[in-house]
């Protein structure tokens, strides 16, 4: 006779495995995140749980500031604009009447009473010479400075000279503009000033769209980071440029990962400046009606110390540097769905959509199909080789 009664120990053995590890269930992700607890003093959680709602929405999108260029000093006006070495400059001497150190003295010999030295280039002294006033010091010096020197040198043996200095070709004051450039080059800065969208301009524009987009200005041992779009849309981060100055554009496609009972599941790269959560989850296909948990929206994400501390978490004994925290987003309530809405998505972070509870269920049931189906035909094979 067959008797049912060792099928039926083995399935509840293999139920009373599953139900008693349900860790060992197939799963798309971890088991739903809840806050660790510990008595121990001593040990600090490897992240916190933090539930979203308005007001921890609007900390955490406003939570890392990506550049600005206020720390700049110079950042009032234009820059000075002085000769250095390798600019090409022309001297322009003029006599009060004829018959002086530079101008002839037979009437009609020539026009006007001036002459004008040639070109030259500031050496790597940082002198020009000329004649009879000797090598004239101009690096860092302005074109009126170095016309009242020459001027001075030659009182004692022109004729009421005058001098003029002018910039011929501008190669001491330049900036460099690299990177994700249509037309990367060497600038000569405008007397008039220019500010860092019009070097930009001049070097063709970015090759990317203005949201993937970043430009890093390097002055000195200085350097700072902004998006190109907050310096078009932010006038006060459009700064002057200074000679010697280095801008470098370069494109980040900015991404976050979806995992869990999504549409789709994958990597989606940003396609805009800002990104909310709930754009980030419709782009992927939204939560699945037969599997997904509406309470069980989680977003993982770092922040940095400052952030953690506004939204009141207890950060004693916690270590420098950032802070993991999941947020948790319920769905079934009209207010989740405007706080996933308010939510600003933030490169590098992962959405995890949680399995309904029916879902776990309904996979330990199969799996005690699985066991009960395995045990039944082990008993037929037995059957047959009797």
């Amino acid at each position: 006779m067959n008797d049912p009664l060792p099928k039926m120990r083995v399935a509840l053995l293999i139920a009373m495995t599953t139900l008693s590890g349900c860790d060992t269930l197939p799963t798309g992700g971890p088991q739903l995140p809840t806050q660790p607890v510990s008595t121990d003093p001593q040990v600090i959680l490897p992240h916190f749980m933090v539930v979203a709602n308005p007001s921890v929405a609007a900390v955490a999108s406003a939570g890392r500031d990506f550049g600005g260029l206020g720390s700049f000093a110079s950042r009032g006006g234009a820059a000075d604009i002085r000769l250095g070495v390798g600019d090409v400059v022309s001297v322009t001497i003029f006599e009060a009447a004829a018959g002086g150190l530079f101008i002839p003295g037979e009437a009609g010999s020539r026009a006007g009473n001036f002459v004008t030295i040639p070109d030259q280039q500031v050496d790597r002294r940082g002198t020009i010479s000329v004649p009879y006033a000797g090598q004239i010091p101009v690096t860092g010096r302005r074109p009126p400075e170095v016309q009242a020197e020459i001027e001075s040198r030659l009182r004692n043996r022109a004729i009421e000279p005058q001098v003029v200095v002018a910039l011929r070709d501008q190669k001491a004051t330049q900036v460099s503009v690299l990177g994700e450039v249509n037309q990367p080059a060497r600038l000569a800065v405008n007397p008039a000033g220019e500010r860092i969208l019009d070097v930009i301009a001049r070097a063709g524009g970015p090759k990317g769209q203005g949201y993937e987009s970043f430009v890093t200005l390097q002055r000195g041992p200085q350097k700072r980071s902004v998006y190109f779009n907050r310096i078009v849309n932010d006038p006060t981060n459009n700064i002057f440029v200074n000679p010697g100055d280095t801008v470098y554009v370069y494109r980040e496609n900015r991404s976050y990962v979806i995992l869990g009972a999504s549409g789709f599941n994958g990597k989606y790269n940003f396609e805009s400046e800002q990104m909310t959560a709930a754009e980030g989850v419709g782009k992927a296909g939204g939560l699945l009606d037969e599997r997904a948990n509406p309470s069980a929206v989680y977003i993982y994400r770092t922040e940095p110390r400052a952030v953690a501390q506004r939204l009141g978490l207890d950060l004693t004994g916690w270590p420098a540097g950032d802070v993991p925290i999941i947020y948790n987003f319920n769905l079934r309530s009209q207010d989740g769905m405007f706080t996933l809405q308010q939510f600003q998505l933030r490169d590098k972070d992962v959405i995890f959509i949680g399995n309904a509870q029916a879902v776990e269920l309904a996979k330990a049931l199969n799996i005690i199909r699985i066991g009960v189906a395995t045990v039944n035909e082990g008993n037929s094979v037995r059957y047959l080789n009797r």
